[in-house]
């Protein structure tokens, strides 16, 4: 800013900015050291120690479907035709509707004998199906 006086006599009054923006510089410094920072993160759901008055839960019957590298179909270990297990899986799944139905594949199969199984199960009713892998 400058003022000038009523004579043209050369001399200018002026403010030096100099100091002041020293003085800012350090109450910036000052405040961004002590502005405490929030630390964001993802939200976690930490678990709890188990309750030793609460009973354990009972085993769950899930059911374990493979396809072998040959083709062969188990359904917990008990070989099944590809015809038939739709009529078991609907006879299984009747009784209890809320189980899942896990489906294992051999490395070396085709997709789609696995996508085979899969329509089939949904078309039993099932909705809960769970790929394994190895």
């Amino acid at each position: 800013m400058a003022m000038s006086t009523e004579g043209n006599y050369g001399q200018h009054a002026t403010i030096n900015v100099t100091p002041l923006i020293d003085v800012l510089l350090v109450l910036l410094i000052i405040f961004m050291v002590i502005v405490p920072t929030k630390s964001t993160g993802l939200n976690a759901l930490v678990p709890l120690p188990p309750d030793s008055a609460v009973d354990p839960p009972t085993p769950r019957n899930d059911l374990v479907v493979s396809i072998g590298a040959d083709g062969v179909i188990r359904l917990n270990q008990e070989v099944v035709a590809l015809n038939d297990l739709g009529k078991r899986l609907r006879s299984i799944f009747f009784v209890a509707t809320n189980h899942v139905l896990f489906l294992k594949g051999a490395k070396e199969l085709e997709f789609y004998r696995v996508a085979e199984v899969i329509d089939i199960a949904k078309g039993a009713g099932l909705d809960r199906i769970a790929l394994m892998t190895d």
